[in-house]
């Protein structure tokens, strides 16, 4: 067993074992024995999502700024880009709509039938708008070493794309400079491979803990809406995966299992973020180009969250249907156009999908408190749709490579 497919087989053990062990603290213990036991547990996934924090906006800024000054030309560099945003938009315009066709279809929150709540119910969540001043502040860095600082990654993206730009345009006077983040590239992608030995654990005290704070019994409680929205994105994969095969032929076989254990990672800690230098790595060994891959990937995890865009639609009409609140298709497809917009401005707030989602339900006169509804399974869902990203992510990389001819 090669050391790719052993670290996949040990990342399902831990997510088993996680499952179990969860589950048997959750019927043993009571919540006081239980607190100490799910301290330890979010320590231990605290440091390796610290450790893979550590390793991001190094690798982002050099990654980004090496392949965009190896393009030398200025117009490839926009052309990429462009593709790129054109790919980025258009999944996420059908992972809204196929969203809102399945949520209507399915209705998983018509049975709850909850009564309104008082108005100005507190949620408990961050206080944050979505507003073209917080799209500006989270996009354009006031400083580097800020947004380096905060893990602020579309910051840093638009700071290492006007350096890789400058370093482009100076040539040969830039060629250290670029031969120097060549190298902090590979020394990045080398701690990465340190990093990942201990994702087996992380994924184990992420998953154990979620079981036995609420007990599996979570999912039959919410198992329509769960089962439905996995459902959801399962059907998003398969269509993203069918316009891949129409660029890439019978290489998405191969893609799928390049990216298995970035997928497994980012499922088992609830983080797309988590996974997003060992799937650098890997798209790189399908044969991906390193350069489009250091420009698509930044950016794809900023405009490109594909699993993300779908649990908000699904989060917003499901809480509608929760308080027997009826929307009308011109509303649903204007609630459609607003989170297109307003996802990409909370990029690094905490929760940031719950906050958006919150911000939507006011502007449609839907109880903001609904938000509440999703709380015991967010980590779940989360788990779902951190899988999905990363697959999107990974899609839309292989196929902006071979629209650049430049698939090995």
């Amino acid at each position: 067993m090669t050391t790719q497919p052993r670290q996949t087989f040990y990342v399902v053990v831990a997510l088993v074992l996680g499952i179990l062990i969860g589950e048997l603290l959750n019927l043993t213990l009571d919540s006081a024995e239980l607190k100490p036991i799910i301290a330890i547990f979010a320590a231990l996934t605290d440091i390796f999502l610290r450790l893979v924090k550590m390793i991001i906006a190094p690798l982002v800024f050099s990654t980004l700024v090496v392949g965009m000054a190896k393009m030398t030309d200025i117009q490839t560099v926009g052309r990429v880009s462009l593709k790129a945003m054109l790919w980025f938009f258009s999944a996420s315009i059908f992972s809204l709509l196929l969203g809102m066709l399945l949520v209507n279809g399915f209705e998983p929150g018509s049975s709850l039938h909850m009564a309104l709540p008082e108005a100005g119910a507190k949620i408990g969540l961050p206080e944050a708008s979505p507003t073209l001043g917080n799209f500006v502040a989270h996009m354009f860095p006031k400083s580097i070493i800020d947004a380096m600082a905060s893990n602020e990654i579309l910051q840093i993206v638009v700071f290492s794309m006007f350096f890789g730009v400058a370093c482009a345009s100076l040539g040969e006077q830039a060629r250290p400079t670029v031969k120097l983040l060549d190298s902090l590239t590979h020394i990045m992608l080398k701690i990465t491979g340190y990093v990942m030995h201990s994702a087996p654990v992380a994924v184990f005290a992420a998953v154990a803990s979620v079981i036995a704070q609420n007990g599996i019994g979570v999912l039959g409680s919410y198992g329509q809406f769960i089962g439905e929205f996995y459902l959801g994105l399962f059907l998003l994969c398969i269509a993203l995966g069918c316009v891949g095969f129409l660029f890439l032929g019978h290489r998405i076989l191969s893609l799928i299992r390049h990216i298995r254990e970035p997928m497994l990672l980012a499922f088992g800690t609830a983080s797309s973020e988590s996974a997003y230098p060992k799937l650098l790595q890997q798209l790189e060994r399908f044969g991906c180009d390193e350069k489009i891959c250091g420009l698509v990937l930044p950016l794809g995890y900023s405009f490109n969250l594909d699993g993300s865009m779908m649990y908000m639609t699904f989060a917003v009409l499901f809480i509608a249907q929760a308080y027997g609140i009826d929307m009308a298709l011109g509303d649903q497809l204007l609630m459609l156009l607003t989170l297109l917009f307003t996802s990409k401005g909370l990029a690094g707030v905490p929760r940031a999908s719950l906050i958006v989602i919150a911000a939507t339900l006011s502007m449609f006169h839907i109880p903001e408190a609904g938000v509440l509804l999703l709380l015991a399974v967010d980590q779940i869902l989360d788990m779902g749709r951190s899988a999905t990203n990363v697959f999107g992510n990974s899609i839309a990389a292989a196929i902006v490579s071979r629209w650049e001819k430049a698939l090995r």
